[in-house]
């Protein structure tokens, strides 16, 4: 089987899955998953705002049929423009980034020759479900994003985005009592699904910064590279 296809069964355990083997000199890739309306391309925005006047980054964002997250992140001037790349997967956003990632790994080489160095690349999802997960051979690490507006029945619900990705955000913190949200609940019941992996509580209304999602992705960078 292909690398890029070693972690393509859908309900592989990612946490079970070989790691990519990143190389000193090569970008730490950060991936970006959740549900549509979460606000990924927000908090991508709010990363790229704080994190660029000390490192060399990019972002790449999927979409299925336009470029709409990486024109948001263009008109935003969160980046300049030859530092953001699109794909347009056509399909189910997860083929993408976990079953046939060719794509991306195209559209990482070309970021990659047209900034060099980079430090870190941002890889977008395409709004999914909470069963999207990104293959190891694309990405480092990965993020997964919900928002409290889904209600706080969403961790619970688990899924392998929620349960196993490397840092799960709960976005838009500052909705709960508009919804009937109970953000106890939520941090309980993610807790007890991750087994200890780490989980932010955020809004972007209250922060802007994103300031813990924005400590663990320096976290990220500062971890050692394999020789």
């Amino acid at each position: 089987m292909p690398p890029h296809l070693l972690d393509g069964e859908p309900h592989a355990h990612i946490h079970d899955r070989p790691r990519r083997v990143r190389r000193p000199g090569e970008p730490l890739r950060i991936g970006v998953g959740g549900p549509v309306g979460s606000g990924k391309t927000a908090l991508v925005a709010a990363l790229c705002r704080q994190l660029r006047d000390d490192l060399s980054l990019a972002v790449l964002t999927n979409d299925i049929y336009t470029t709409e997250d990486a024109d948001f992140l263009r008109k935003h001037a969160v980046l300049p423009d030859e530092r953001i790349a699109a794909v347009q997967t056509g399909g189910c956003p997860h083929t993408a980034i976990r079953d046939d990632i060719t794509a991306n790994l195209d559209a990482i080489d070309d970021l990659i020759e047209r900034n060099p160095p980079l430090d870190l690349i941002l890889v977008e999802s395409g709004g999914d479900n909470l069963t999207a997960t990104f293959s190891s051979g694309l990405i480092d690490v990965q993020v997964f994003v919900v928002d409290v507006a889904g209600g706080d029945k969403v961790p619970r619900k688990g899924g392998p985005g929620v349960t196993f990705s490397d840092l799960l955000v709960v976005n838009k913190t500052d909705l709960a009592p508009l919804v009937g949200a109970d953000l106890g609940v939520m941090e309980r019941d993610a807790a007890k699904v991750r087994e200890g992996r780490p989980t932010a509580l955020i809004s972007l209304t209250v922060d802007p910064t994103a300031g813990p999602v924005l400590e663990w992705v320096r976290e990220q960078l500062s971890t050692p590279v394999a020789n």
